[in-house]
């Protein structure tokens, strides 16, 4: 809301984590990331990461045979690229981050344009420079971009194989009866780690009930719920809406 206010006021925000003030409370990794963050948050028209090469190449810049790639619609697009330059002093981060970021951004719905500080108003300008990342994913809230890129993890919930098809594959709710293991000390409406039986994250949300409370739930029917536990736990242990598949 801060930002979207200063913008209808025609200021211009400057965000940047390289300050004292950052602290681990509120730090998101890099700049590259927090542009990344801010530029879905305030549902920009496009993101311009500026770095110290005009674009990203098929292999160093200054390597014979280098080709500037222009367009990038899908990440299998880059990958086998040599991305392992290091970030300027002056800043964090590197071409990994940037490409971190330019994903972040494009699965949000935000198109990114990666070029030189030089080229600045010509990628403002929709001149053909630098590096565009199209598009690949549709625009979520705000309050589940948070979730799925900046949120603070307080726990995790375990899914047996029935609850992670129905979460990723069918996008449905999370049931007490598909958990199997709550792990970590969390309450109600705090972000949480879905996992397979493997570890593999799969997705976050916003948990329904606390740690407490979803042990006593775990691999309970909705009936088992109402019968065991009352009325107040035969329901979703996360709806659908407070939930974003990784």
């Amino acid at each position: 809301r801060a930002l979207n206010r200063l913008l209808e006021l025609g200021v211009v925000p400057i965000v940047n984590e390289n300050d004292t003030v950052a602290t681990d409370e509120i730090r998101f990794g890099d700049n590259d990331r927090l542009a990344a963050l801010v530029a879905t948050v305030v549902h920009a028209d496009a993101l311009v990461l500026l770095t110290d090469v005009d674009a990203l190449y098929t292999a160093a810049p200054d390597t014979a045979g280098a080709e500037r790639i222009a367009d990038v619609s899908d990440p299998q697009d880059v990958a086998g690229i040599d991305i392992s330059r290091r970030g300027s002093a002056v800043g964090t981060g590197g071409m990994i981050t940037e490409l971190e970021a330019a994903s972040l951004a494009t699965t949000s719905g935000v198109a990114v344009v990666l070029t030189s500080a030089a080229n600045a108003a010509d990628a403002l300008a929709g001149r053909d420079v630098g590096t565009l990342f199209h598009i690949t994913g549709k625009r979520d809230t705000t309050r589940l971009q948070w979730l799925a890129h900046a949120a603070k993890v307080r726990g995790g919930i375990v899914l047996d194989d029935g609850g992670a098809r129905a979460v990723c594959g069918r996008r449905a709710s999370l049931l007490a009866a598909g958990v199997v293991e709550v792990r970590g000390t969390f309450e109600a409406g705090e972000p949480v780690d879905l996992l397979t039986s493997t570890g593999a994250v799969v997705a976050r949300g916003f948990a329904g009930f606390s740690a407490e409370e979803a042990t006593r739930m775990k691999g309970l029917s909705t009936d088992a719920l109402r019968d065991q536990l009352g009325d107040g736990y035969a329901r979703e242990l996360i709806h659908i809406d407070d939930l974003v598949v990784l």
